[in-house]
């Protein structure tokens, strides 16, 4: 199949599109991200690119938690908010820090050194509000368990969206990678604002250089580290728009009695 020229997007010709934070940004710069159901102010602590980085979000009176405070379901029926934490074609490995108190959008270190790809992501990153894959619950057919985390969405639209985007989203489809022995699920999904959200409306709308792409790119990118290559479940296919949404409703589930303290929240910060 031919790659619909709309999906082969460009590099973004500003430092805006990769990133609302300007390396020069003072520590109380503030500017404003899209949210579906109220105005969400993000502000940065610390420098870019440093340890100290911090990308805190408010509401009109108090501060908010990316994870726990927005809704997972859009205002918009049908659709899912979507926390923008790496922008397209951006390399360092931001995301919420779930064990931080009000969980800010933080660069993830390993073995003390800030984590960067290898190469640039290709789609815009980031992680469905209000859910969680429970470590504690090993997955019927897969055999694995959850990894701790939101579940997380690959937007494969043709803008590059600011960190700390809130974006309503389309869901199509669903990926069940399996990382280090844990069940990660990629959502793919498309913002309501770009132009393709009308004509795709499930996995088999979208080009299968795309679900290639995006499959290979997460198979491959821990390999330079001498990781070994990540699988997929359910013979590495793409399960279709309504078992994603099961899926997510059941992460949503698990949030829940992670919030309710139903489920151990081991080092998580929820907000209780």
């Amino acid at each position: 199949m031919k790659l619909s020229t709309a999906l082969l997007t460009l590099i973004p010709t500003s430092a805006a599109a990769w990133t609302s934070v300007s390396p020069l940004a003072a520590k109380a710069h503030r500017f404003h991200a899209a949210a579906a159901l109220f105005s969400v102010a993000t502000e940065v602590e610390g420098e870019v690119a440093t340890e100290s980085f911090r990308l805190k979000f408010k509401g009109e009176d108090a501060v908010l938690s990316p994870w726990h405070d927005i809704p997972y379901k859009a205002e918009t029926e049908g659709l899912y908010n979507m926390v923008v934490e790496i922008p397209k074609y951006s390399k360092a490995k931001m995301e919420v820090a779930t064990k931080e108190e009000f969980n800010p959008i933080a660069q993830d270190i390993k073995k003390g050194k800030l984590r960067d790809y290898h190469g640039p992501i290709f789609w815009n990153y980031g992680c469905i509000p209000q859910t969680w894959e429970d470590p504690n619950v090993e997955h019927p057919e897969l055999k694995v368990n959850g990894d701790d985390d939101p579940i997380d969405v690959v937007e494969i639209g043709g803008s590059a969206l600011a960190m700390g985007t809130i974006a309503e989203v389309k869901v199509l489809g669903v990926l069940a990678m399996i990382d280090d022995g844990e069940l990660d699920w990629k959502v793919v999904a498309i913002s309501k604002d770009d132009p393709l959200a009308e004509t795709l409306n499930d996995i088999d709308d979208v080009p299968e250089a795309v679900l290639s792409g995006i499959r290979e790119w997460f198979r491959w990118y821990k390999t330079p580290d001498d990781k070994p290559l990540n699988g997929f479940g359910f013979d590495e296919k793409y399960l279709d728009a309504e078992e994603a949404k099961k899926i997510i409703d059941e992460t949503n589930e698990a949030w829940q009695k992670l919030r309710s303290g139903d489920s151990d929240a081991g080092k998580l910060w929820t907000g209780k």
